[in-house]
């Protein structure tokens, strides 16, 4: 059985409708439930650990772990979950970020790290990011690794990953007001750099940093 099939028949047989499910792990309507039942969309590592509790199940039995523990194929499976022990999720390091770009995709995936699952909300990706150059010290060394909380918004000033144009993912101090966005670096060699008015379009916002992980190198 896939994901989908295995949730269709846990909350068909809890006698709940793909609303009441959505509802249940924070959703506000269905479809998001239709397309993991019916195979259209891949539940990220939050959406599992939310559903599975909805469902009195757990995140192994929904990615068909449980079911696979005397699979002579068992070790071929490992890496399709994302869960390693109660508590705690893989969640991945991606390569990089670019616009147009998706952080999720297998290629861009170098490693799974594992994080604290009380620090992720139900109904966000997140994904880990290596901080390249020195831009940020002495707060974030080069190597650093940030988990970041996929959002298109935000709504104080914080450290967040965005785009400029085609370049690849920033980590930067984000400032946003109404006619402008300031992106900060904590090392004074580097200026702020502003965009304003239409030259705020140009500014993707990718996504908060909720944790930084210094890397043993």
């Amino acid at each position: 059985m896939t994901f989908g099939e295995r949730v269709l028949a846990l909350r068909t047989e809890k006698g709940m409708t793909q609303d009441e499910l959505a509802l249940a792990v924070g959703y506000k309507s269905r479809s998001t439930i239709a397309k993991i039942e019916s195979g259209e969309r891949d539940p990220h590592q939050s959406m599992i650990a939310a559903i599975a509790k909805a469902l009195d199940t757990t995140p192994a039995y929904l990615m068909g772990w449980e079911e696979s523990e005397q699979s002579p194929d068992k070790d071929k499976n490992l890496s399709k979950i994302p869960y390693t022990e109660e508590g705690t999720v893989l969640v991945p390091l991606i390569g990089k970020v670019a616009a147009g770009y998706s952080c999720h995709a297998e290629d861009n995936i170098s490693e799974y790290i594992r994080t604290d699952g009380s620090s992720l909300k139900t109904g966000y990706d997140y994904f880990w990011l290596e901080v390249k150059g020195d831009s940020m010290e002495p707060e974030l060394h080069e190597k650093d690794l940030v988990l970041v909380q996929e959002q298109s918004e935000l709504d104080a000033e914080c450290y967040a990953v965005v785009t400029v144009d085609n370049e690849d993912g920033l980590v930067k101090q984000v400032q946003i007001d109404n006619t402008k966005i300031t992106l900060k670096s904590i090392n004074p060699y580097y200026p702020p750099r502003v965009f304003e008015k239409q030259d705020m379009n140009r500014i993707k916002i990718v996504g908060r940093v909720i944790e930084i992980k210094r890397r043993l190198v």
